[in-house]
């Protein structure tokens, strides 16, 4: 099985290669990983901790453990690797760590020249990371390995029959901060026992986000008192379904849509899309605000506080490969629409669960809901409390895992 899955990521490294002739991701992964190779972090008497993310929503559950830990001792030298260039690119200057990376490919080499040259005294891998090449050397090394906010599902291959190999890599870690219950529970199963519940990093950042968020005073002059639906995160899928609501319905809401794809032939498509005239987020201003309804969120990073204004939040991704961040709306105590495919996600599960989101699976199904929430301030107001109190129980995770590795 090893000689395989080392095919397999041989195999991998060579069709990026060849993708990144024509598909920018591709390319920037390829450059960034031949730019490090010589990047070598000279050892000194300060402790150096390595944390992998596999992109930016990783990132965010790590960020909670490095602000604090480099709040307690600036002196720590704290290296950051991506496996994905949307977690690198945006975080490349990111000023609480002294050095960021890509991961390169997970071979036996990479994975022994990549540990030698950042020479970590604590490696902390992110929820889903798992590559069995840098694991494996870490442990030979004795270095001590945790996973954080950890999730795990009966359908993964660490539990099925034929699973011996990636059994072992979980072998690799030295302890392992889980979620819930049913994830300590699954690898007890397997005899993996140095598991701990925290629970997920991810409801400390967030409420942290929203203790601080951006200013927002044009788009409040531009909601004055008047309802406000934020769609975050929004692909293909879930615009079609909010236009069409948008231009059949009468009611009289302000929207902002913030799509995952900014690239303008993309913000053209969904003005397009419109029978009402809508703004780009980058054009407003006190003059021409409210000259429409509706704008269309064209940059990065403003997301996250936009909630803070809002009364409605649909988060996209539900008719894709699965929903994002639902936690930075709910932080703000608002009720969240979601589409079909979020069973992977756990706080999603648990926010339907808890009446504060709600599952649609066409336009007739969000039509009703959000026709719902527009009329019934009570319900609004419910669902939105159910939302907030849910973020506030799971608070403690980062503190729970400093703690315990007495950072």
């Amino acid at each position: 099985m090893g000689f395989l899955y080392l095919a397999a990521i041989h195999l991998y490294k060579l069709l990026t290669t060849i993708a990144s002739l024509f598909n920018n991701k591709a390319k920037l992964r390829i450059t960034g990983i031949n730019k490090q190779k010589n990047t070598i972090i000279p050892k000194s008497n300060r402790k150096t901790i390595w944390f992998h993310c596999a992109s930016l929503g990783e990132f965010e559950q790590a960020r909670p453990i490095i602000e604090e830990i480099k709040t307690k001792n600036n002196n720590t030298f704290i290296v950051i690797s991506f496996f994905s260039p949307s977690g690198y690119e945006i975080m490349k200057n990111y000023k609480f760590a002294n050095y960021i990376c890509y991961l390169p490919f997970d071979t036996p080499v990479n994975a022994e020249k990549f540990i030698q040259n950042i020479n970590p005294d604590i490696a902390i891998f992110v929820k889903y990371e798992f590559w069995y090449y840098f694991l494996k050397t870490l442990n030979k090394k004795n270095i001590t390995t945790y996973l954080i906010s950890g999730i795990f599902r009966e359908e993964q291959m660490f539990f099925k029959k034929h699973g011996g190999f990636y059994r072992k890599i979980l072998n690799n870690f030295t302890h392992l901060f889980v979620q819930n219950l049913e994830s300590k529970k699954l690898l007890e199963k397997i005899n993996i026992t140095n598991v701990t519940i925290t629970g997920d990093t991810r409801f400390d950042r967030v409420f942290k986000i929203a203790k601080k968020p951006k200013d927002l005073s044009v788009l409040k002059n531009f909601k004055k008192n008047n309802l406000l639906f934020i769609a975050g995160s929004t692909w293909a899928e879930d615009e079609n379904i909010i236009s069409s609501f948008i231009n059949s319905t009468n009611k009289k809401i302000k929207y902002i849509i913030a799509p995952h794809q900014i690239e303008q032939a993309h913000i053209k498509k969904i003005q397009a899309s419109l029978k009402v005239n809508s703004l780009k987020y980058s054009e407003i201003n006190n003059e021409n605000i409210h000259e429409t309804n509706i704008i269309i969120v064209d940059n990065i990073g403003l997301l996250s506080s936009l909630y803070s204004i809002a009364d409605i939040a649909y988060i996209g991704g539900g008719f894709g490969a699965g929903i994002h961040n639902t936690l930075e709306a709910a932080v703000f105590g608002i009720p969240i629409i979601i589409g079909p495919k979020y069973q992977k996600f756990n706080e999603a599960v648990e926010l339907i669960e808890r009446q504060a989101a709600f599952c649609i699976k066409n336009n007739t199904e969000f039509e009703q809901i959000t026709n719902n929430f527009i009329k019934n301030e009570i319900d609004r107001l419910t669902a939105g409390g159910n939302a907030l109190h849910y973020v506030e129980k799971k608070l403690g995770a980062s503190k729970k895992i400093l703690d315990h590795i007495n950072m």
